[in-house]
C-alpha cells in the first residue's frame, strides 16, 4: 500500500481537484484507491457527490470500524462513459469536526497504525489536506510515503509551497528516526497556468532551476475543470474529449510511473 500526500500551505491552488482526479483515475486503471478527505470543508468528499459527514474524525477520535466509516463511490460517478472501471473507488468523508481531530488526538502515529489495517485491501491512499497547518498534518505525514504539491506559479502560492515543502522535511526524518521510510517528493505540478503570462512563465523557469524533473508539465488555466467540479464529477467523466481530459490523465500516469519508485 502506497500513501499519497496532496499538500501546500496555500489554498486555491487545486489540490482538490488534483486528489479527486487522482483517486478516480487510478481507480478507473485498476488500483484499489482510498481517498481521505482531510480537509474540513469537505470539497474532496462533496466532489463525488457524497454527503458531509465525520468520518475521519470518527475513525481517529471515536475508533470506529473502517467498515462503518468508508463510502464505496459508484463507478458511473467517476469513469468515462461507455468505459468500466477496473478497480475501486472508496472515501472517508469528512466534515466541519475534522478541524478539531487535532485537539483530540495526541498520538502522531495514530493515523498510520488505522492505515496499517488496510494493507491487504488497499493499494493507494490519497490524503486532501487544508491549507492550514496543525498537529493533524504531522500526523498525515507520519503515515505519508510521498507527497505531491500542486501549486500556482504565483508568489503567495510559491511561498506556501517552500514552508510546506520545509514541513515534510522535518516529517520525513521523524519518520525514519522511527524505522520507516523518507518522505519522498512525488511531484510539484502548476496549476491553473497561464503561459502568456510573464509571472507565470518566470516561477515556472525558477521552479525547474530549484526542483529539475520533480516540476510536472503545467496544467493549464480551463473553464472544464470548474465545470466538471459544479457537477461533481471528474472530467474526464463529464468530457472526456476535452483538453483538459486528456491533461488529468496525464497526471494520473505520471503518478503511476513515479509510485513505481516510492
Amino acid at each position: 500500500m502506497k500513501v499519497i500526500t496532496l499538500s501546500n500551505e496555500k489554498g486555491g491552488v487545486g489540490k482538490t481537484t488534483m486528489a479527486t482526479h487522482i483517486a478516480a483515475g487510478l481507480a478507473v486503471r485498476g488500483q484499489r484507491v482510498l481517498l481521505i478527505d482531510a480537509d474540513a470543508q469537505a470539497n474532496a468528499t462533496m466532489g463525488f457527490g457524497l454527503e458531509e459527514e465525520p468520518g475521519f474524525y470518527d475513525l481517529l477520535v471515536r475508533h470506529a470500524k473502517w467498515n462503518d466509516v468508508l463510502r464505496l463511490v459508484t463507478p458511473e460517478a467517476y469513469e468515462p462513459p461507455n468505459f468500466r472501471s477496473k478497480g475501486l473507488l472508496a472515501v472517508l468523508p469528512g466534515n466541519g469536526e475534522t478541524q478539531l481531530i487535532s485537539q483530540k488526538i495526541d498520538n502522531v502515529y495514530a493515523i498510520n497504525e488505522r492505515l496499517q489495517q488496510l494493507t491487504n485491501n488497499i493499494d493507494i491512499v490519497i490524503f486532501d489536506t487544508s491549507p492550514t497547518p496543525s498537529l493533524l498534518h504531522g500526523a498525515i505525514y507520519i503515515a505519508t510515503d510521498a507527497i505531491l504539491y500542486p501549486t500556482l506559479c504565483e508568489s503567495y502560492s510559491l511561498v506556501g509551497l517552500m514552508k510546506t515543502i520545509g514541513n515534510r522535511n522535518r516529517f520525513s526524518e521523524m519518520r525514519v528516526k522511527s524505522g520507516g521510510s523518507p518522505i519522498e517528493l512525488l511531484g510539484i505540478i502548476p496549476t491553473m497556468f497561464r503561459e502568456k503570462t510573464v509571472e507565470h512563465s518566470e516561477n515556472l523557469r525558477e521552479l525547474r532551476e530549484e526542483f529539475g524533473d520533480k516540476v510536472w508539465d503545467p496544467l493549464r488555466l480551463r473553464i472544464a475543470w470548474s465545470e466538471a467540479s459544479t457537477l461533481r464529477r471528474p472530467v474526464f467523466n463529464v468530457d472526456p474529449k476535452n483538453p483538459a481530459s486528456r491533461d488529468a490523465w496525464n497526471v494520473v500516469e505520471h503518478v503511476e510511473k513515479a509510485l513505481a519508485y516510492v
